[in-house]
């Protein structure tokens, strides 16, 4: 049986700042993938968050990005806005 992914205490205030700005979010679970899928004027965001003390990429998460997964890590809100082209 598979366990549910775990998700950062954070996450659910970056999905709202995110909504509130006119982005689509998912949440993702698979193993190696980013968390949120993020969709803003018809551009994909992939967005990997981490808790800024604790929060470190998992084996398969360092693979997929050395083998060209474009994704962001964010640990904050302003953060996630940056990374999906809302903020400079």
């Amino acid at each position: 049986m598979r366990r549910a992914a775990k998700r950062d205490a954070n996450e659910r205030g970056i999905i709202d700042a995110l909504e509130r700005a006119g982005c689509q979010v998912w949440q993702l679970s698979q193993r190696g993938l980013p968390d949120l899928l993020v969709v803003r004027a018809g551009v994909i965001y992939l967005l990997e968050v981490k808790d800024e003390i604790h929060g470190r990429l998992t084996p398969a998460q360092k693979d997929n990005l050395q083998r060209g997964l474009p994704f962001s890590v964010v640990t904050h809100p302003h953060e996630a806005l940056y990374a999906a082209g809302l903020r400079r």
